[in-house]
């Protein structure tokens, strides 16, 4: 182990490092005047002195920094015994727990895919059951209108959640979730099924601003990235959840009512679980309940990074004198560019063609051949849900623009496969597997980066005063463009 000391100014900056490494970022910084109090000059300079480095010469420590004279002269020893080193200087691990109340928010996304994957393989009993076999127009209505449930949620859902916070809006949320589902399952007529469509629908649109939010926002810093992509992950575990769910309609016409019954337990589920998960610190220092902020903090991180992670919030601007931003600030000069850059990534997401594929992949296969076309369809599912698990381990790696350009070059390679097996006759006796194969390669590469990727650039873009009412108005763009195509 490694002390070293700054000192200048009549101040003095305290590092404690390990020597092993041939670049070691300090991992503790004290500044203090020497008179014991603290130099509150230096407190803003931490992040650049900390980006000095520390390396190895072969013969020994000597002339581990070349520092800049504004910071006076430098000094550095060795500690070879680490109990030399200051209690308070150690960096401690956090004792929080993080990833429960992640697990519970991505009920939220479960229930997002699940609702949006469930009349795939539904739609054609149901249309029998409620009389609509003949009428593609209300076959349509069914499949559209949680969508359009989902352009109103995603609207709302910022507001409810600056205005009553985010677990007390999950918990709001789980009830058109709830209900939805169980009027779509016990629906004796179209009219019926609609209304439980468009709750369902609402409920999802809401969840697709709050569980992306709510995830950042409790992340740490250093895992945000891969935590992120967990509610792309979960929403594709929705989807295959939902196809899987379709399986026994083969030889039971009337298990679509069980399919859309499912769907009432993790929304009550969501509603118990954010009962009793922490609130986002972040919310409730904005709206300066501080203590509250701490005791948050403490059930998430431990106790012991209470001070760094309030300090931090103070840093990046929460305690700003500056109000909530309202709906038009957003159209402003100083936001208007980072708003349509992340409405743009949603729309660009729904022009990809991702919609046919989920809600009408059992048609297309039926079409090419295929014997067991809910089994293709599965199938799609497994692929969404592994191509978003290889997304979540290369997130923090590879960077969001280079996944973003991967996935949309491997989406426009698989559609040209997919349109020239229907299309080329030189490929007809192959059109059935092609079909498979075009299919499955464009779910993969959209959950390499398409499907994950804005959802979790959102938070990361947007300045805290606008962030929520931002992301509502984002996904707002995704379920707009969702219904017109």
């Amino acid at each position: 182990m490694m002390r070293c000391t700054v000192t200048g100014g009549g101040c003095v900056a305290s590092w404690i490092g390990d020597r092993r490494s041939p670049a070691v970022n300090p991992f503790s910084v004290r500044m203090s005047t020497g008179n014991g109090g603290w130099c509150g000059g230096l407190r803003s300079r931490a992040a650049e002195l900390s980006g000095l480095e520390m390396a190895h010469l072969r013969g020994g420590i000597g002339g581990l920094f070349r520092a800049s004279p504004r910071y006076g002269r430098l000094q550095a020893t060795a500690a070879v015994d680490p109990e030399d080193i200051p209690l308070e200087k150690v960096q401690v691990k956090s004792s929080g727990h993080v990833m429960p109340y992640v697990g519970v928010a991505c009920l939220g996304a479960i229930l997002f895919g699940y609702h949006l994957g469930v009349v795939n393989g539904a739609l054609e009993y149901l249309a029998k059951d409620l009389g609509i076999a003949e009428n593609a127009v209300l076959q349509g209505w069914v499949v559209s209108t949680s969508l359009a449930g989902a352009t109103l949620g995603s609207f709302t859902g910022g507001s409810l959640a600056d205005k009553f916070g985010r677990t007390r809006t999950f918990i709001l949320d789980a009830a058109p979730l709830a209900v939805g589902a169980f009027l779509s399952a016990t629906a004796q007529d179209i009219r019926t099924m609609i209304i439980g469509r468009l709750l369902a629908g609402i409920g999802i649109g809401i969840s697709s601003a709050l569980v992306p939010l709510y995830i950042s926002e409790i992340s740490p810093t250093e895992i945000r990235g891969t935590l992120g992509s967990v509610n792309q992950l979960f929403i594709c575990i929705g989807i295959l959840a939902a196809l899987l769910a379709g399986l026994p309609l083969a030889g039971n016409p009337a298990w679509w009512r069980t399919m859309f019954g499912i769907a009432v337990v993790p929304s009550i589920l969501l509603a118990v679980g954010m009962a009793f998960s922490p609130e986002s610190p972040r919310w409730l220092f904005q709206q300066g309940k501080v203590i509250q902020a701490e005791s948050a903090v403490k059930r998430l991180y431990g106790k012991e990074m209470v001070t760094e992670i309030m300090y931090d919030l103070r840093a990046s601007g929460q305690s700003s004198s500056e109000t909530e931003a309202g709906w038009f600030d957003l159209f402003s000069k100083r936001y208007w560019k980072v708003v349509s850059v992340g409405a743009a990534l949603f729309l660009f997401q729904q022009l990809a063609g991702i919609n046919a594929v989920v809600y009408y992949s059992t048609s297309v296969f039926r079409n090419a051949g295929i014997t067991s076309d809910v089994a293709a369809s599965a199938l799609v599912g497994a692929a969404n849900v592994f191509g978003t698990m290889v997304a979540s381990s290369l997130m923090d790696k590879q960077g969001r623009k280079s996944l973003l350009m991967t996935s949309f070059s491997g989406m426009g390679a698989s559609m040209l496969l997919l349109a020239l097996s229907f299309t080329w006759k030189a490929l007809a006796p192959y059109s059935g597997i092609l079909a498979v194969v075009g299919t499955v390669l464009y779910v993969l590469s959209f959950a390499l980066g398409a499907g994950p990727v804005p959802a979790l650039l959102l938070p990361e873009i947007f300045a805290s005063r606008i962030r929520a009412k931002a992301v509502a108005l984002s996904l707002g763009m995704h379920w707009t463009s969702r219904f017109y195509m």
